[in-house]
């Protein structure tokens, strides 16, 4: 009996020497994992409360206030323009200030400075208007060959180039040969910036919910406040002195900056929607669409495009006649042809002011197609109210509505149109169709023209009625084109706040 209690105290030191030990060795890993476990617990609490939020936020709105503000200020946040919308919307307002700084005051300079007939004076602006809308197919096929960064760097090379060149041309062909070049600049890097603010804009909306007209309306809006303050520069370069040489190496310099910017913050072109991820580093760095006859094929065989683009023809003859009809208009009106200005420049306070009101209320109620056809009428009815002109000051009254109207439909339908290009190309085609859209606009222009000139020795009703008619004409065609994104119409995506 005293021998078992012996072996138990020896068995006891021996496991009271081995306890400590033991759970020494034991409670070291056991404190240093006591040690990270807040960390583990924390992480999980992490976890768990944001999944806890989340579930809790749509049932229980009014117990998680703070949550519910933050999700009411996300979207706000989320809907910002990101730096390259940024840069495009610049892009545009600086285009708009070194070509306007130019432009209105190129007849006079042309006719007083340099002695040109008029029907030669009109054969050069023509010719620069042909060399730019005419050719912005080229501008677009090129963009979706190389992508939009080369095209708008050489772009800006020869307007800088073409500039320059007029500044000291001082016979009948080095000016045109540089309103030429003037021109071509154009066709180059405007279809570049307007397909890649239409490929931006789109993405921004998957991205965000925001709709694309917002974007397309601010990136307008910045084009209209650069054609207001564009004149104005080239106004006090001609007040101070410096003449029509001063202006057109001002918008040079204009230039110069908007290269150097793009040479440095223009990205290089990102990976194509619908291209497969093996295909992403080729497709950013390597054509996106092989440029002509198939290409343009594949544009022009797409029926709702070019009804776009009848559509589309029609604002844009109807448009021209604020520099055809319009100044007609006035000097019957009045008897001098000074409240012109006047009527520009209140074009392009009015885009500054409404167009980014107006797109989102518009964006929110109705889709592109619908603002096409309403911005198509509200053009028409702007011809209306032309023929009730009175002789005197007082007959301002109609041209000045005929301008605000003419103004309102354009900020309507502009951004839509630009809008519904995605909808109905390919993303490959974009650049090309962006071209496209103003070639065939810029070819019904120069035909609209010349038949709306031989209108202006008819009485003022007639026609204005037929002018009134081309816009119509177009409303028509866009009921056949589908309704895009935005609004409230079927398909169409949520706007959000």
């Amino acid at each position: 009996m005293t021998t078992r209690p012996k072996g138990r105290t020896a068995d006891a030191r021996s496991e009271a020497r081995a306890a400590p030990t033991a759970r020494t060795a034991n409670a070291r890993p056991e404190a240093r994992a006591a040690h990270t476990a807040p960390t583990a617990r924390t992480a999980d609490a992490r976890s768990e409360a944001h999944a806890a939020t989340t579930a809790r936020t749509p049932n229980a709105p009014a117990h998680a206030p703070a949550a519910a503000l933050a999700a009411r200020r996300r979207p706000r946040l989320a809907s910002a323009p990101t730096p390259y919308l940024r840069l495009l919307t610049a892009t545009q307002f600086a285009f708009n200030i070194g070509f306007y700084a130019v432009l209105p005051y190129l007849a006079t300079h042309l006719g007083s400075g340099l002695g040109m007939a008029g029907w030669l004076v009109g054969l050069v602006l023509g010719l620069r208007t042909f060399s730019q809308q005419g050719l912005f197919v080229v501008g677009g096929a090129l963009t979706d060959r190389y992508g939009p960064r080369p095209v708008v760097l050489a772009g800006c090379a020869l307007r800088i180039a073409g500039f320059g060149w007029l500044a000291f041309a001082g016979s009948t062909a080095t000016v045109i040969a540089a309103v030429l070049l003037i021109g071509f600049a154009a066709a180059l890097f405007s279809p570049a910036v307007e397909s890649e603010a239409a490929r931006e804009a789109v993405r921004h909306e998957r991205a965000t919910g925001s709709p694309r007209a917002h974007v397309l309306a601010l990136f307008s809006a910045a084009g209209q406040a650069g054609a207001f303050l564009g004149p104005l520069l080239g106004s006090l370069l001609l007040l101070l002195g410096g003449g029509f040489r001063a202006a057109c190496l001002a918008g040079a310099l204009v230039f110069v900056a908007v290269l150097a910017g793009h040479a440095r913050l223009m990205p290089h072109r990102e990976r194509v929607r619908g291209v497969p991820e093996a295909e992403a580093e080729t497709a950013a760095t390597t054509p996106t669409a092989q440029p002509g006859r198939p290409a343009l094929r594949a544009v022009f065989a797409n029926r709702a495009f070019l009804l776009l683009c009848l559509a589309y023809s029609g604002y844009l003859v109807a448009y021209n006649q604020l520099y055809l009809s319009l100044p007609v208009e006035v000097q019957r009106a009045t008897g001098s042809e000074a409240a012109l200005g006047w009527l520009f420049a209140l074009s392009s306070l009015l885009v500054v002011a409404v167009q980014l009101p107006l797109t989102r209320f518009s964006a929110r109620r109705i889709a592109p197609r619908t603002a096409l056809i309403t911005g198509l009428a509200v053009v028409a009815a702007g011809f209306a109210a032309v023929p009730l002109t009175p002789a005197g000051p007082r007959g301002l009254l109609p041209a000045a509505t005929f301008v605000v109207l003419l103004t309102l439909g354009q900020m309507l339908l502009v951004p839509a149109a630009r809008g519904l290009v995605p909808d109905l190309v390919e993303d490959r085609q974009l650049g090309l169709a962006t071209g496209a859209l103003s070639s065939v606009s810029g070819i019904a222009v120069l035909a609209g023209s010349a038949a709306t000139g031989a209108l202006l020795d008819v009485s003022a009703p007639v026609r204005w009625a037929v002018l009134a008619a081309v816009p119509l004409t177009g409303a028509v065609l866009a009921f056949t084109l589908p309704a895009g994104r935005g609004g409230k119409e079927p398909g169409a995506r949520a706007v959000a706040g």
